[in-house]
């Protein structure tokens, strides 16, 4: 029997950590050892199928454990949680929600809570649409403008850097080699280089 603890993560470093930081608090209570962590920078929004989690579920076995911080971090809808729940089933792998303090193995109980999950979760993302769409248009009633001010940026990322730029730029060389000198991506280059009508 092998154990994994799956973690859907953003670019936020906290959320990881406590994500991880529960998982393993309730490994322990369970007696679950040697856990494999899978991390998984993607959207929740995106199919688990094409997901990180997709793969690692077609080489799972019966027996084996599979740990969620919390439902939401499975899918984003009760359509997937159930199909996710489904496939484990099928192959008899055992999950387990830690912040939920739930074992979802085949019975006809875990099913409906899994559901109940799934579709409290896809609730509450429906009332945050709702309210981020009215505090929209509050701001719009008063007169608030949305969105980047237009037109161009007053100054911009690389004018610090201008000086060399524009003296590596008239010794003749690439934006290749400019960018590894001043560590600046070529296209960033050649953009600011349009912009500011640099010439040789």
């Amino acid at each position: 029997m092998a154990s994994y603890a799956y973690l859907r993560i953003s670019t936020d470093a906290q959320d990881v950590n406590n994500q991880k930081h529960g998982i393993l608090e309730y490994a322990n209570r369970m007696g679950l050892v040697n856990l494999a962590f899978v991390e998984d920078a993607v959207s929740g929004t995106k199919k688990w199928r094409q997901r990180r989690l997709g793969l690692m579920l077609e080489d799972m076995v019966s027996g084996d454990v599979l740990i969620f911080a919390e439902v939401t971090r499975m899918a984003r809808s009760t359509i997937q949680v159930l199909e996710i729940l489904e496939y484990c089933m099928d192959k008899e792998i055992t999950v387990h929600i830690a912040k939920q303090n739930m074992v979802l193995d085949g019975s006809m109980q875990a099913k409906i809570i899994a559901t109940i999950l799934g579709l409290a979760g896809e609730i509450e993302r429906e009332f945050i649409r709702q309210r981020t769409k009215e505090a929209l248009a509050a701001r719009v009633a008063k007169g608030i403008t949305l969105g980047r001010p237009k037109g161009k940026a007053a100054r911009l990322k690389l004018d610090d850097k201008r000086e060399d730029i524009e003296k590596y730029y008239k010794m003749g060389l690439s934006l290749r080699e400019i960018g590894k000198l001043l560590n600046i991506a070529s296209s960033t280059l050649s953009d600011y280089i349009k912009i500011k009508q640099l010439s040789r």
